[in-house]
């Protein structure tokens, strides 16, 4: 059978969800909405830049991709913005390519893998081909209402979709009250197709804590992530534990990122990685004692799944959807995503209650394998999807 899979080709969740898919033997088909290498397991790219992506990713040459890099860091409210402005109205000029894929490839069925604006293009699909449609945590919290076009669009999506996936439960409900049908099928799983337990730690054996001690913000620059509040916090901390090392994934030459350890004088303890990969990302987590991800809009990270299933101790912001994994003083500590202060006390408390980390490290090693398994996942994965062909 074949699926034609229309999502971000440079992302790691694309990137596992088709690893996830690989063992089902699909013939799998990817729209790329940006512009990407090649991926090990597809029998087909399409590239089709969705909303001013044809400016960046894989394809452009590296004086551009810098330039853009800068200006997208230093005018990152503004750039989204200018997205959720024009980005729906963008891809009426896709619709007639991506009539000519399908009429091509002829898929069992298409799955969109976010609604802005993968979602938003499948929504013109066929009726007469099954649409899969999955959110990825902030597809409705912040993205939807965003703009009037934006709104149109994503309740468009869900009214035309056959079938939802949701990296949380919440996302489901907010779906059915964005307009999806609910007598259509729904599942709630990992975005990235579910974490593969054993292949983290395999890849991460004989790695130790670091002394002294390794605090890792593996989230990158993001509108949604309080960067701010991260920097802020780093010099509260060190005034009491000096010796803390911060790791700062996808953050290296980011003009943001470098105007807040100048400006906190924090340059001895901050560390900013460039754009790693996954294994990489994975011995950095086993090497952390606390990972940070205060943000303000999410649905269930993959960073957060993966770091809880190496034992790196989880600090977040307090979400409705993190919630769902982390129950705050147990398993880790949950903060005002907005507050400096509140989120150094909870990372100095997590550095100094060897005890607490244990536990949680115990107990989320066993959460994250029995939620967020990849095996039960892509069983789950393939029932829906064959039920819909």
């Amino acid at each position: 059978m074949k699926l034609l899979l229309i999502a971000d080709g440079r992302s790691p969740i694309t990137r596992r969800w088709i690893a996830m898919l690989k063992p089902l033997n699909y013939e799998l088909v990817l729209i790329s909405s940006y512009p990407c290498e090649p991926i090990d397991g597809l029998n087909k790219l399409y590239i089709l830049p969705l909303a001013f992506a044809s400016q960046g990713g894989s394809q452009a040459g590296s004086g551009s991709k810098n330039v853009i890099k800068q200006l997208v860091s230093r005018f990152r409210p503004i750039a989204q913005r200018m997205r959720h402005l024009l980005g729906p109205w963008m891809l009426q000029q896709h619709i007639i390519t991506y009539f000519d894929i399908l009429k091509t490839e002829t898929p069992e069925w298409v799955h969109a893998l976010r609604i802005p604006f993968e979602g938003m293009l499948a929504s013109a699909t066929p009726p007469e081909i099954p649409l899969v449609l999955s959110t990825w945590g902030n597809d409705f919290t912040l993205h939807a209402s965003s703009t009037g076009r934006m709104e149109t669009m994503t309740r468009r999506a869900l009214q035309r979709a056959d079938a939802l996936m949701s990296d949380t439960q919440r996302d489901v409900k907010l779906a059915l009250e964005w307009g999806y049908d609910p007598q259509k099928p729904t599942l709630v799983v990992p975005g990235n197709g579910g974490t593969d337990v054993d292949e983290l730690t395999a890849l991460t054996k004989g790695i130790e804590h670091t002394d002294p001690p390794q605090v890792i913000n593996p989230r990158g620059l993001r509108s949604y992530v309080r960067t701010d509040t991260f920097f802020k916090a780093i010099p509260l901390v060190l005034a009491k534990r000096p010796d803390v090392q911060f790791v700062c994934a996808s953050m290296e030459g980011q003009a943001e990122a470098l105007g807040w350890v100048d400006q906190l004088g924090i340059q001895k303890n901050v560390r900013f990685l460039p754009y790693v990969s996954q294994p990489e990302l994975w011995r950095e987590y086993a090497r952390s004692q606390v990972m940070v991800s205060n943000s303000t809009h999410d649905g269930s990270p993959n960073s957060l799944l993966e770091a809880m299933a190496l034992g790196c101790f989880p600090v977040c912001g307090d979400i409705e959807s993190i919630r769902a994994w982390v129950t705050n003083g147990e398993n880790g500590l949950l903060v005002d995503p907005a507050d400096p202060a509140a989120l150094a006390e909870a990372v100095l408390k997590a550095l100094k209650d060897s005890h607490l980390r244990s536990a949680a490290t115990k107990q989320n090693a066993q959460l994250i394998r029995e939620k967020a398994g990849i095996d039960a996942a892509r069983a789950k994965v393939k029932e829906l999807y064959e039920r819909l062909v």
